[in-house]
């Protein structure tokens, strides 16, 4: 085995760490479903078996992709209810202490073409009885028929409920939430990354719209994944049913994951803040391509890169930018400043697949230079208490192994990100990681394994924390390979405060002025294969506490709050 592994690899088959490689190749084989038995696993609420050979993935019992109660997937908008316009739900997002990104989707009837006119309101009432905004909205096809408002002169930490009205028809209502300013006492985060359709059901998306005390949801990426059917998982099936690549495909699959009931649930209730990942373009993007791109038989990848970034602009509750660029911060009073980055294709270079001289090269850069030069003076100007970075690829340092397209393949950028901490004083900085379909729970070090300048037990040396959030439903480590390894893992690497390498689930990050709390929710492994509502389990809790920059164990998740403001009404079947 190669000591440099590609995020793939990784997730595919580890070694000296001590876990045993169960055979590795750049894409594990996706689920075989076997219809045989799938009806039956599906009636008496099996979670199905799942074996593991060589790499590859068989389920023994599953579920048919297709439709089931509650949980539809349609193909596409000509499977609609009848009279139905805004097939594709409600969302929200960006929430400013002012302002905030409504979005919806109008879907024309069938042979009728041209401009839409969209009105929508706001109100504090879930039955509108004063209107505290209003507006309309005209769509048309050069926008595939999406609408999105940046709803303004709104109260700062206030519960609005919004919805639109076209065609004679009224749109679902949605829930959403301005920011708070100056001191505050609390705020609760979901943080989540990584949902491929392809490998099951979104039970992630439903817990969260359940969870009515919270001020966002944070998604690092990976919202949609660019694979045709069958080429990485086959729970369910895609549309369209080839891999992507066109401004109309991108299109497509937008509207396709947004037929699904539990993404438009989570989507109802709260506001989104969202990045992209790889996934949204295609596998391991980098600045100028990427390792699932084919020019020859996919055309350009500028052509490429600009259909997908302009499919996501418009499905996506995100506050567009001059220069099209996602970084930014979103603040929650004077208690959080959220740096969201762009790790993946704003600037960064490509991933090296060795130890060449470019792997140490001092210019080499994740973010590329205007972004790293924003960061750094974003960190450095907070006053915040705390200052949490949601980006993409892990950056706590894997000694085994060498992760290319994570931070430990870019070791220059993170040493000057490192380098700013310690030598500027700057404490309290949470980085949240999504991408690698795994948990972690860290300390973040210069040196993690050298004890002359980093105690694991005090945390004397650690300049940060790193939560890595678990998948909403893309495939990590097959269980068989983990058995009783994350104690050997944990005594050799001891930055490393938790780990699971199997599970999906989700965080949710508690803060307070005087702790940060990630708590880690998980569904056991084969639960997003079937159908049936699951309940999602706690697993583990670790905070920080103000200038200690260091992780420890909590008995318990911290408690949701109390009386939330009312949900929306669900949407009608």
């Amino acid at each position: 085995m190669s000591s440099t592994l590609t995020r793939r690899e990784l997730l595919q088959c580890v070694g000296a760490a001590g876990l045993v490689a169960a055979g590795c190749s750049d894409d594990p084989a996706p689920p075989v479903v076997d219809a045989a038995v799938a009806d039956a696993a599906a009636d008496s609420g099996a979670v199905p078996d799942v074996g593991f050979d060589a790499g590859k993935v068989t389920v023994d019992a599953g579920v048919d992709a297709g439709v089931d109660a509650g949980r539809d997937v349609p193909r596409g908008d000509a499977e609609t209810r009848s009279g139905t316009v805004f097939l594709h739900g409600v969302a929200s997002g960006d929430p400013l202490a002012d302002a905030v990104i409504l979005w919806t989707r109008v879907t024309p009837p069938a042979g009728v073409s041209g401009d839409v006119m969209v009105t929508w309101e706001a109100s504090r009432s879930v039955d509108f009885a004063a209107i505290a905004a209003m507006g309309t909205f005209t769509t048309n096809a050069a926008r595939d028929y999406t609408v999105k408002v940046d709803a303004s002169g709104l109260t700062a930490g206030a519960t609005y409920y919004y919805r639109f009205r076209a065609n004679g028809m009224t749109s679902p209502i949605g829930r959403t939430r301005t920011t708070a300013t100056g001191a505050l006492d609390r705020a609760r985060l979901a943080v989540v990354s990584c949902s491929s359709l392809a490998h099951g059901y979104f039970h992630t998306y439903r817990a969260l719209s359940r969870r009515l005390d919270l001020d966002a949801v944070v998604h690092l990426g990976d919202y949609i994944y660019e694979y045709g059917n069958d080429q990485y998982g086959n729970v369910r099936q895609y549309d369209p049913a080839t891999e992507i690549v066109s401004l109309s495909d991108y299109r497509r699959r937008h509207a396709h994951y947004k037929r699904d009931a539990d993404l438009r649930a989570a989507h109802q209730q709260h506001p989104f803040i969202t990045i992209w990942d790889d996934h949204e373009f295609a596998d391991n993007t980098w600045e100028g391509g990427a390792e699932n791109h084919k020019p020859m038989s996919e055309g350009a990848w500028a052509a490429r890169k600009a259909a997908a970034e302009q499919a996501y602009f418009e499905w996506m509750p995100i506050r567009e930018q001059s220069d099209r660029r996602i970084y930014r911060r979103i603040q929650f009073g004077s208690l959080i400043d959220l740096v969201l980055l762009d790790t993946r294709v704003w600037g960064r270079q490509m991933q090296t697949m060795g130890m060449s001289p470019p792997f140490r090269d001092p210019a080499r850069t994740l973010l590329g230079a205007a972004q790293e030069q924003w960061f750094l003076e974003q960190i450095t100007t907070s006053r915040a208490t705390w200052k949490l970075v949601g980006q993409q690829v892990m950056m706590g340092q894997l000694p085994q192994f060498l992760n290319t397209d994570a931070w430990d393949g870019y070791p220059a950028a993170r040493a000057r990100f490192f380098s700013l901490l310690r030598t500027m004083r700057i404490n309290d900085v949470v980085v949240l990681t999504g991408d690698i379909h795994t948990s972690w729970a860290m300390d973040l070090t210069e040196t993690p394994t050298d004890a002359a300048t980093y105690d694991p037990m005090t945390g004397r040396g650690s300049l940060a924390v790193e939560f890595v959030t678990p998948a909403v439903t893309s495939p990590g480590f097959p269980p068989g390979i983990v058995t009783n390894t994350a104690a050997t893992l944990l005594a050799r690497n001891t930055y490393m405060k938790y780990f699971d390498l199997v599970r999906r689930g989700f965080i949710i990050l508690d803060a307070t002025p005087t702790r940060l709390q990630g708590a880690f929710f998980h569904y056991e492994h084969g639960a997003t294969f079937v159908p049936d509502a699951v309940t999602e389990a706690f697993s583990g809790a670790w905070s920080t506490v103000p200038g200690r920059n260091h992780l420890e164990r909590d008995s318990m998740a911290a408690t949701p709050r109390p009386d939330p403001a009312a949900a929306a009404p669900a949407e009608v079947a």
